[in-house]
């Protein structure tokens, strides 16, 4: 089910758009016709019970996976033959399930690395390089951590500095893997600040795939609703939340529930 916008977009024209995706393992169909679209400066949040196929899709849309059916685009531009590598340098950005920081370095050479595919060596490159990490690490509020060792951060915190890394080279499109796994109150808060203000402050648009029903309904204007491979439902946070039929594919016949 399709619903109205509700909030206005910040843009009306799609900088990500997913048509008509289709993937299967086998005989089983992970993805099928899935559409959905992301807008410059929009917070999207993506749901489903586990099995859904949301890892699947972001697979496809970060080029890891190429699908059966179906086509990906950037600013209208059919990439879905383009690979992570050409994705990541027209600013797509993700981050995982599975923490993927380099443990043996610190936190701030995290950053540091992850500006390094662009060209230019010197004194005066590294410095801007960690110029720009340290500025990210402050509006992560990490900046007290920037010569920690990642591979001793607790897990929030991790999940912070993961986010940071992905915002060293400015993206367009963030592709946001369960991020608030494992934080705190504080900590989940702390993350929605730094997504508000990406999106409202830099245009960036962002795609989110959560858990946390609450944090997801609270930071994202527009939701969609996997389940078996399909799109469910989609429209504002709000009647999304109370359709029954999300209710009963997601949690349940219960109804809603927030895990904490």
């Amino acid at each position: 089910m399709t619903y109205g916008t509700g909030r206005d977009t910040p843009s009306s024209a799609a900088l990500l758009e997913a048509r008509g995706i289709g993937v299967r393992f086998g005989g089983v169909r992970a993805l099928d016709e899935v559409s959905l679209v992301v807008r410059a400066g929009e917070i999207c949040g993506l749901i489903g019970p586990n099995g859904a196929g949301k890892t699947t899709l972001f697979d496809v849309l970060s080029g890891i996976r190429r699908p059966e059916r179906g086509r990906v685009l950037l600013d209208g531009v059919d990439i879905t033959r383009r690979s992570p590598v050409w994705r990541a340098r027209h600013g797509v950005r993700r981050t995982f399930q599975r923490q993927q920081l380099f443990g043996q370095l610190t936190v701030e050479d995290n950053l540091v690395v992850a500006q390094e595919w662009r060209r230019g060596a010197g004194r005066a490159v590294t410095a801007a390089r960690r110029a720009r990490a340290a500025e990210v690490l402050r509006a992560c509020d990490l900046g007290p951590l920037a010569g920690t060792c990642a591979g001793v951060l607790p897990v929030g915190r991790a999940r912070l500095a993961e986010l940071a890394r992905a915002l060293a080279d400015p993206p367009r499109l963030l592709l946001l893997d369960e991020p608030a796994s494992g934080m705190s109150a504080e900590e989940r808060e702390r993350l929605a600040a730094v997504i508000r203000r990406l999106a409202a402050e830099e245009g960036c648009a962002v795609l989110l795939v959560e858990h946390h029903v609450s944090f997801v309904m609270d930071l994202c204007a527009r939701v969609v609703v996997l389940d078996l491979g399909r799109v469910l439902a989609e429209g504002p946070a709000e009647a999304v939340r109370a359709d029954p039929a999300v209710r009963a594919a997601y949690l349940g016949a219960g109804g809603m529930r927030s895990p904490s």
